[in-house]
């Protein structure tokens, strides 16, 4: 199977909703469009990789910023409290363990389920 990450991103409808669309071993690579903001949250087991295809993405923390152009990919590390931010849509792929919850341990509307990332039911 071979998958273009960002032709898989841009056809995406909703910001901020992830798609699975690939697995090595534990890790789920997965795709999202996005723009303006996610939230303030935390992975406490795990790390999660941002990658920029197209744009620019800004991963805030609560001492410092990390500015990423296309090419360009950060780890989050677990535990660590975050919040990925672009003024413009920008195309995303993620790898994260298969328990990573989109937005920890806080739930609010942006928060996708991983079976609704898995593309199992409709967006819950």
């Amino acid at each position: 199977m071979v998958t273009n990450l960002e032709k898989e991103a841009r056809s995406l409808d909703d910001y901020w909703s992830p798609k699975v669309v690939g697995q090595v071993n534990d890790q789920y690579v997965k795709v999202a469009k996005v723009k303006g903001d996610l939230a303030w949250h935390k992975h406490d087991a795990e790390d999660e990789l941002f990658l920029v295809l197209a744009g620019r993405l800004r991963i805030e923390y609560e001492d410092h910023i990390v500015e990423l152009e296309k090419g360009e990919f950060h780890v989050v590390p677990r535990g660590k409290l975050h919040n990925p931010v672009c003024n413009n849509e920008c195309l995303i792929a993620l790898i994260e363990t298969t328990t990573t919850q989109h937005t920890g341990e806080m739930v609010m509307e942006k928060t996708r389920s991983i079976s609704a990332q898995l593309n199992e039911n409709d967006g819950e």
